[in-house]
């Protein structure tokens, strides 16, 4: 291990963007620390519970996306309004033929569709910082608020400065990616997340240092045991993100000139167990809450025999209620596989195979070989949901098993544990990619590899 790490060093390229990469992020981490002009800290600091809201929704969603919706600080969006436009700009560019069309016109039709996503990204940053500026001004209805002086231009004052940053971020997951390794928007995420873990673990460690002293085994037992499930989780996330149902595929012989053939190799199309990746998640956290918030609000302005009926709907739809629990599953279930058909077309694969004379042996080209691919692709995504599912809900599970934080068990695992370990594998392979260009043994490379200066010269046998 420590030998890759002085083959990365050796690799000029390679070392200066690995120290882009970092000094971007710690650029990023810096901005947690710079709060909004016109915010009270101390009274901030002192008033840290606050009562629920329609913006409590956002806040673990926002702690996945490289923000934190709690703290008023200048990059507190993180990037969550640009992954938003990014997604919604996927889906339509898969709606609407006109923009399906501007995908397909190379470099300049994508350019064309990052400016439209870009102009939206502003305009959800401003929406989302007016509902977070006005909920700091009250946070609690009859309270005063963490403004020290509030007013009209301080309010758009605060507005302007939580989109900048969250529109410098956009702009530093670009630059990341352009002089750094890996995908710079991914990496604000992970770092985002991986920031918080230490904090979970700290509070962890808190929950044992002032228990009693006849509760200390069972603190200690269930650090232990969410320890152990954290391994379990990971293990499970990379074997099911780097798992591939691997098709086979014929392409066609061609002849030229007189003797010479080209063609006619076996190869494999990879399809991607986890295709839809963390996404189908994070849509479902986002909107089975709304049901349990509108709920919880319209059951108790009444009473009488229908709002005596919406508040047993509105305990169901609790976070451990069974229609919670219900309607999560099947939220998953639908957008895994909404995703997984509006990225995975297989009657255009099955075109693309047709034209360019690819088959895969056994099935006629065309129609039955778009039948043969959606019924892989269906059997895939019933594993992708029922593993996002498992995901979801281990979180829930531990923290009403084992009576912990529900931050430090979805900190450490589930969701966070998802996109940390899929960009820490996608990080890899692009640094293997570089030392095995330069004949260097990579990370996931057994026994000898390939060293650099090209292969080994055979000694000389002396005269």
């Amino acid at each position: 291990m420590f030998k890759i790490f002085r083959d990365i060093w050796k690799i000029p390229e390679l070392r200066r963007r690995i120290l882009w990469t970092l000094g971007l992020l710690v650029v990023f981490r810096c901005g947690f620390f710079l709060y909004l002009p016109g915010i009270d800290i101390s009274a901030f600091l002192n008033s840290q519970k606050q009562a629920a809201g329609a913006l409590d929704f956002l806040i673990f969603t926002s702690a996945l996306t490289g923000g934190n919706l709690q703290t008023p600080v200048l990059f507190c969006l993180g990037i969550m309004p640009y992954i938003s436009a990014s997604i919604i700009f996927s889906l339509m560019i898969k709606v609407f033929p006109k923009l399906e069309a501007l995908s397909k016109e190379g470099e300049a039709g994508r350019r064309t569709i990052n400016r439209y996503t870009r102009y939206f990204t502003v305009f959800l940053c401003l929406i989302q910082s007016y509902f977070l500026t006005r909920n700091w001004q009250s946070p609690v209805a009859g309270s005063a608020g963490f403004v020290s002086d509030p007013g009209v231009w301080l309010f758009i004052l605060q507005m302007l400065t939580l989109s900048v940053g969250s529109l410098f971020l956009m702009w530093l997951g670009e630059k990341i990616t352009e002089l750094g390794i890996g995908n710079g928007t991914s990496l604000i995420i992970m770092s985002g997340i991986v920031a918080e873990m230490p904090g979970q673990l700290g509070r962890l460690g808190r929950q044992i240092y002032y228990a009693d002293m006849d509760q200390v085994p069972f603190e200690v037992s269930k650090a232990l045991i969410l320890i152990l499930l954290y391994i379990a989780v990971v293990a499970g996330v990379v074997f099911i993100t780097k798992g591939q149902r691997r098709v086979p595929i014929q392409h066609p012989k061609t002849v030229r000139g007189s003797r010479r053939v080209l063609g006619g190799q076996s190869q494999h199309m990879p399809i991607k167990v986890n295709a839809a990746g963390v996404l189908p998640i994070i849509f479902a956290q986002s909107l089975v809450v709304i049901p349990s918030t509108f709920l919880a609000w319209f059951a108790y302005t009444g009473d009488n025999w229908l709002f005596s009926f919406v508040r047993t709907l509105a305990v169901a739809f609790s976070q451990d209620g069974f229609l919670y629990m219900a309607t999560y599953i099947g939220l998953i279930f639908f957008f895994t596989y909404f995703w997984t058909t509006l990225m995975f077309n297989p009657v255009d694969i099955a075109g693309n195979m047709k034209e360019y004379g690819t088959f895969i042996p056994g099935i006629r080209p065309g129609k039955f070989t778009a039948e043969y691919l959606e019924k892989i692709i269906k059997r895939i995504t019933v594993a992708d949901a029922a593993f996002l599912t498992i995901i979801a809900l281990t979180p829930m599970i531990v923290t009403k098993s084992l009576e912990i934080d529900p931050m430090v068990a979805y900190m450490l695992g589930g969701t966070g544990i998802l996109i940390v370990v899929g960009v820490a594998l996608d990080l890899v392979d692009k640094i293997e990619a570089q030392l095995l260009v330069r004949q260097y043994e990579g990370f996931m490379r057994g026994g000898e590899g390939p060293k650099r200066g090209g292969p080994e010269k055979k000694p000389v046998p002396s005269a």
